[in-house]
């Protein structure tokens, strides 16, 4: 091979064309002679079909190969542990994409993606990345899982969900909710029960937590400013309601902490 293949292979890509055609070239060369190609990209797919649809069985079958020992990956970087990185994060866009495709709200399925990018960040190991990686990957199993078997609900409940889920960082209240989808506050009051099975209070008291639960696990934010920004009127009323649906504080949930 001549010496100018192997210096534009260690200059990096300078963004014109002629340059990325030639490191193209090489990198092709080296995959030949290594035999180190790139997974199919059917199999690919059908693994994130399979997460779209909720399908359990099919993915516990991907993840008994561990991330981090796939073949076909690609080098995204000369350091191997940011290369797993890189593809993590690939896989975490990948997912939200197709969760959306599946019927998952975009601003959740993104939300989700953008807390566990965030968390690899912090692996500092290739195990790290992998078990990540099955938490992540059976995370957004499960949630479109329950997406499949949801029931169905009436065009006022749906925007009530969609109004809560949009409006966790404020005080919601019964009257804000029923002006915003147009219907009366006593006859909404009385649908949402019927079709949710609860009160709506108790939904957005356990949405609240559900969405302090992540945060406690995937951010660096304590009780009190959980407390505030999901609009508690206390961190003490925060806590009371966290050990209600969880049966632990918030410190307890996330040990090393104060609450």
């Amino acid at each position: 091979m001549k010496n100018a293949d192997i210096n534009t292979k260690n200059s990096g890509l300078s963004g014109n064309g002629a340059s990325i055609d030639k490191e193209l070239v090489y990198r092709e060369y080296v995959m030949r002679e290594e035999f180190d190609y790139h997974a199919p990209f059917h199999p690919e797919r059908e693994f994130y079909e399979a997460v779209k649809s909720g399908d359990f069985k099919q993915v516990e079958k991907t993840l008994k190969e561990d991330f981090c020992a796939k073949k076909g990956l690609g080098r995204l970087s000369e350091n191997k542990l940011q290369s797993f990185r890189y593809h993590f994060v690939i896989t975490a866009a990948m997912l939200s994409r197709y969760c959306i495709e599946g019927g998952m709200e975009h601003e959740r399925a993104y939300t989700l993606s953008d807390l566990y990018i965030n968390s690899v960040d912090r692996c500092t190991t290739l195990k790290q990345i992998s078990d990540l990686h099955r938490t992540m990957v059976r995370d957004y199993t499960k949630r479109m899982s329950r997406i499949r078997t949801q029931k169905v609900y009436s065009k006022h409940v749906m925007r009530s969900l969609q109004y809560i889920y949009d409006h966790l960082h404020e005080r919601i209240y019964l009257s804000d909710l029923a002006d915003a989808v147009g219907i009366n506050e006593n006859y909404l009051s009385r649908m949402f029960k019927k079709e949710v099975g609860m009160p709506v209070s108790e939904y957005i008291s356990r949405k609240k937590i559900e969405t302090a639960k992540n945060m406690l696990e995937f951010s660096e934010y304590t009780p009190v400013e959980i407390a505030s920004i999901l609009a508690f009127p206390s961190q003490s009323y925060f806590v009371k309601v966290f050990r209600t649906y969880e049966g632990v504080t918030p410190g307890k949930f996330r040990p090393g902490i104060d609450a």
